[in-house]
């Protein structure tokens, strides 16, 4: 196993390695010095482990692993916009019309997952309305009877969905077609997000100074239960460089680059919703 050209190439595929490990210089000479320290059987051993502590993941997962995971997520957001917009809570046409637009955004994307997934030879999951509880276990009882909660719960899912196709594109590599779908996919979704925050801005109740982006670890206002999606995000340091330097604030450099979540952290957050 020659360990440094397999750093080399994994470098070429995410620039961002040693960012999540430590200096390119310190990798390369901890890796050098293992003939000194330990036997070659083990070398394999250490490597997974360096990649483990580098993408948050215990073990790799198949293209169809990652499809039917974004399956998952795509029809709770499809079916959390399917309620919301059929609800009378809107305060203005546009409001209502937003909720539709990305209600059949979210529809084509359940759409597209569960013809990949067939095309794949796999069997998609089913769901339904039936299949998700909007009040996350009793814990948000007026999602879908106050506008304000109503459009909270909307944030929480767009920032995950963000996060999520962030941390599972990775597993996509190995597939071109589907890796720029899932990249897609994953844009459209901080169209959303960027536009509820908007919304929620619009609002007196909600805080004043929302912003169309992540600042920090800062959940604008939302309810502690939604803590997770936004921890992890005030890194400030991207592929060794710290952005937060001279005129940059360490929240002008959290809020310019957006950070993964891996596959526990995504199904962590999402379980209270599922039934």
């Amino acid at each position: 196993m020659n360990i440094f050209n397999l750093l080399t190439e994994i470098e070429k595929a995410d620039p961002e390695v040693y960012g999540r490990l430590d200096s390119r210089r310190a990798v390369f000479k901890h890796f050098g010095g293992f003939g000194k320290k330990l036997a070659v059987a083990a070398v394999p051993l250490a490597f997974g482990s360096m990649l483990n502590k580098a993408y948050g993941q215990t073990a790799s997962r198949s293209v169809m692993e990652v499809l039917q995971f974004a399956l998952l997520l795509e029809n709770l957001e499809a079916e959390f916009y399917k309620q919301a917009a059929a609800t009378s809570l809107f305060p203005a046409a546009p409001a209502k019309m937003a909720f539709e637009t990305i209600r059949d955004h979210e529809v084509a994307h359940v759409s597209f997952l569960r013809s990949a997934i067939t095309g794949a030879s796999g069997t998609p999951t089913n769901y339904t309305a039936n299949s998700f509880d909007f009040s996350a276990k009793g814990n948000l009882p007026n999602t879908f009877t106050d506008y304000g909660t109503m459009l909270a719960v909307a944030q929480a899912f767009e920032d995950t969905g963000v996060r999520a196709y962030k941390g599972q594109a990775q597993f996509l590599i190995s597939n071109n077609a589907v890796l720029e779908a899932a990249l897609q996919i994953h844009s459209i979704e901080a169209r959303h997000a960027a536009h509820i925050r908007r919304m929620r801005r619009d609002l007196a109740s909600s805080p004043a100074n929302q912003k169309p982006w992540i600042t920090l670890k800062d959940r604008g206002g939302l309810p502690a239960l939604v803590q997770p999606i936004y921890d992890g995000e005030e890194v400030t340091t991207q592929a060794g460089v710290n952005i937060a330097t001279g005129s940059v604030s360490a929240n002008a450099a959290s809020e310019a680059f957006d950070e993964p979540l891996d596959t526990a952290q995504v199904t962590a957050i999402v379980t209270p919703f599922i039934r």
